[in-house]
C-alpha cells in the first residue's frame, strides 16, 4: 500500500474540556487512487487530512507513507516529507498576487526534485494563454486552477485536497474537478480530497464516509463516472 494509517487517535482541548476528533482510524490507500472524504462538520475529515499531510501530528498510532513512518519522523525529516512528497490545494488559493499564473506555478517546482514541465502543467490545466496574467486578472475557477498547478508541479506523490471547490459556483466547480481528474489520470498522483459534496464521490475510486472520529464507510466505487458526466 502507498499510505497506511494504524488506529490514528487526535484530541483538541484541555483535561477538563477535551474533544476526540479521531478515534482509532484505520485506512489504506493504493497508490494512484483517488479517494473522496465525505462528513459533516466536526466528522474529522479535514483534521485526518492534516495529520496526512503532515500539517499536524496524531495523538497516537502509527502513519506510513511509500514504505517510510511518518508519525515517528522528527521536526526537519517532516519538513522534508511535505516538500518532498505532498501537493496541497486547499479552498482558498493563496497564490501570490505580484506574481503571474506561470510565476506561482514555478513557485512549486523550486520546492520539488523531479518536477515536472511547467509548459506541460499550463496546457494540462488550461492556462496557457493566462500565464502571464496576475491573479487579480483571473476567475476563481482560473485562480484555482493555478494553485492546483503550483501543487502538482514539483510530482508529487500525494495531491491533498481541502474543498477544492467549496468557494466556486456550480459551473466552475465542474470544471476544477475535470482539471483533479486529469492530474489524476495524467501524473498519476494519488488524491484524498475532502468535501460536504456527496456527489463529488461518483468520481472518484473510493469513497469514505467519517462520523464521530471514525470510518463508518468505506465504499470503492464500482459505478464511477467522469467528471465531466457528474451533475448536482
Amino acid at each position: 500500500m502507498f499510505l497506511e494509517l494504524q488506529q490514528i487517535k487526535k484530541s483538541f482541548g484541555d483535561e477538563n474540556n477535551r474533544v476526540e476528533v479521531l478515534n482509532g482510524v484505520d485506512l489504506s490507500v493504493k497508490k494512484g487512487e483517488f479517494v473522496v472524504f465525505l462528513g459533516p462538520s466536526g466528522s474529522g475529515k479535514s483534521t485526518l487530512l492534516n495529520i496526512i499531510g503532515g500539517i499536524d501530528r496524531a495523538d497516537s498510532g502509527k502513519m506510513y507513507a511509500d514504505g517510510k513512518c511518518v508519525s515517528e519522523m522528527r521536526e526537519r525529516e517532516l519538513g522534508q516529507y511535505r516538500r518532498k512528497n505532498l501537493g496541497y490545494v486547499f479552498q482558498m488559493y493563496n497564490l501570490i498576487p505580484n506574481l503571474t499564473v506561470r510565476e506561482n506555478i514555478e513557485v512549486g517546482a523550486y520546492l520539488g526534485e523531479n518536477t515536472l514541465d511547467t509548459d506541460g502543467i499550463l496546457s494540462v490545466l488550461g492556462l496557457k494563454e493566462h500565464a502571464d496574467k496576475l491573479p487579480n486578472q483571473l476567475s476563481g475557477g482560473q485562480q484555482q486552477r493555478t494553485s492546483i498547478g503550483r501543487a502538482v508541479v514539483k510530482n508529487p506523490g500525494l495531491l491533498l485536497c481541502d474543498e477544492p471547490t467549496g468557494a466556486l459556483d456550480y459551473s466552475t466547480s465542474r470544471e476544477i474537478l475535470k482539471t483533479i481528474e486529469a492530474v489524476n489520470q495524467k501524473y498519476g498522483c494519488t488524491i484524498l480530497m475532502v468535501t460536504h459534496n456527496e456527489a463529488i464521490g461518483r468520481i472518484a475510486d473510493r469513497v469514505i464516509s467519517l462520523r464521530d472520529g471514525v470510518i463508518h464507510k468505506n465504499i470503492a466505487n464500482e459505478n464511477k463516472i467522469s467528471a465531466r458526466e457528474l451533475e448536482w
